[in-house]
């Protein structure tokens, strides 16, 4: 299950899965790359995947996707590599 809301610069995403660990990652990747997909139709610059925790392995596929920004402690942090 997935909710999207319309931003003015972006799609924003809360991504809920009750699937098998192991399948939701790929429920949660097949999720990101059609709202990449629909936001360039939409001419929206960004996707915003939600929160993330490092360490969490059922979040561990939201950090293959770059760039990214991260909220660190100094502040918004962009991950390129």
């Amino acid at each position: 299950m997935g909710l999207t809301d319309v931003l003015g610069d972006g799609l924003s995403m809360v991504i809920r899965s009750s699937i098998l660990r192991r399948k939701a990652a790929r429920y949660g990747t097949f999720m990101i790359l059609d709202h990449i997909d629909r936001a360039k139709r939409m001419g929206l610059p960004y996707v915003y995947l939600g929160y993330w925790v490092s360490g969490s392995r059922k979040m561990d596929y939201k950090a293959r996707f770059l760039p990214q920004e991260r909220l660190m402690p100094d502040g918004w942090t962009r991950i390129a590599i």
